[in-house]
């Protein structure tokens, strides 16, 4: 599949453009009744070193768990990792000795069951992208279900808010069945977004059957505002950010790798996003839907996000961006 071509190439633009002044026009009112979100006084990120991908991540992520006081005794856990493309030396995907640690951390806590389900929205060919990607070996060698939520039935769902158009989304019934989401991204740049981690990670929730290849319907309806709804929507309760080797430059799928050695973890995936933006050198004031949603799903101030771990200045860093984007540095 081409996946740049020149076509593909207009079409990105022609999406661009649309969302701009849906952007915009998001900003005139208050689009969520706060009486239906309570967030904590504070939230607790972590940031907990790995070095590379030799490390135990079932360790490192048990060590978040206990930490950040996480809770899945009982519960059946979805693991959502970011499974975009496949491309040979690249950082575009979640990577599976990550998911993989996050499974037997989930198990060793006593969770009922833990199912690791993506809805990728390049590749159609899920059986391809689970084998080439590496997460097929993890997944037998573990015994772990995978559910393909591209064509995973649905249920129609009410929008929690309406920064966009649409009123209710068409959700993949292992999304709703599950009692603990885990939002798994790997950490980068985004040309449209800003930044992609846990909170735009929830796209890969969404099934292509319904809503087309790339999510057209979300790009249509303003990339910002369907961040910010599915996010309200679907409330991930965790978040784990590989930011072992992340990307920069013009990502989500055209950057390049960019070691940083930790793994992201909290509660609070708003916390976690501001912090992530932190470290690569965004300020998360003016990534427009983490600023929004630090308004009531989470935290973005750093006053009241207590650190975990290690300190976010251990991995301070200036990750590159696109010309476009160069307003959001801090």
């Amino acid at each position: 599949m081409a996946m740049h071509s020149a076509s593909d190439w207009s079409r990105r633009h022609f999406l661009a453009t649309l969302a701009v002044p849906l952007v915009a026009a998001g900003c005139e009112r208050r689009h969520y009744d706060p009486r239906r979100f309570a967030r904590p006084e504070r939230s607790a990120v972590g940031l907990y070193p790995a070095a590379n991908y030799s490390v135990d991540f079932a360790d490192v992520i048990s060590r978040g768990f206990r930490e950040l006081g996480v809770d899945v005794r009982g519960k059946r856990v979805l693991l959502k990792p970011n499974m975009v493309e496949y491309e040979p030396g690249t950082a575009i995907n979640t990577h599976p000795l990550v998911v993989a640690g996050a499974a037997v951390a989930c198990r060793r806590a006593g969770a009922l069951e833990v199912v690791v389900g993506e809805a990728p929205g390049h590749r159609r060919d899920i059986e391809y992208l689970v084998s080439a990607t590496g997460l097929g070996d993890q997944l037998k060698d573990h015994k772990l279900r995978f559910a393909d939520l591209n064509e995973d039935d649905v249920r129609l769902v009410p929008m929690a808010t309406d920064f966009g158009a649409l009123r209710q989304i068409a959700l993949p019934v292992e999304v709703l069945k599950a009692d603990f989401v885990i939002s798994m991204p790997k950490l980068k740049t985004h040309h449209w977004a800003g930044m992609t981690c846990s909170l735009k990670n929830l796209f890969g929730v969404v099934p292509g059957t319904v809503y087309g290849w790339p999510k057209n319907v979300l790009h249509v309806n303003g990339i910002q505002q369907s961040i910010l709804d599915l996010a309200a929507t679907v409330r991930p309760h965790f978040a784990i950010v590989d930011a072992v080797v992340a990307m920069e430059g013009d990502g989500p799928i055209m950057g390049r790798p960019r070691a940083v050695g930790f793994v992201a973890m909290g509660a609070d995936p708003v916390a976690v996003d501001a912090t992530c933006a932190r470290v690569i050198g965004l300020d998360p004031q003016k990534l427009v839907y983490l600023k929004t949603a630090g308004e009531f799903l989470g935290h973005i101030d750093d006053a009241r996000i207590d650190q975990r771990g290690e300190a976010p200045a251990r991995y301070a860093s200036r990750f590159d961006v696109i010309p476009d984007l160069e307003y959001l540095r801090r």
